[in-house]
């Protein structure tokens, strides 16, 4: 599981701003390129309130 800080951090480099738009975008990018489904994603799972995880496990 990776938080919105991480995400952002390891990405762009630098200071988390609780900027959860720039996240959000790459996340839905990121859908669009990998699953099946991106309105119902199978391999990226939203962690309500805390990050992303990935699922591996299909």
């Amino acid at each position: 599981m990776f938080t919105k800080e991480q995400i952002y951090q390891a990405v762009w480099e630098g200071d988390y701003l609780l900027d959860d738009s720039n996240i959000m975008a790459f996340i839905r990018k990121l859908r669009k390129k990998i699953e099946p489904n991106p309105d119902a994603p199978e391999y990226i799972r939203t962690i309500w309130g805390i990050g992303y995880t990935f699922n591996d496990r299909l």
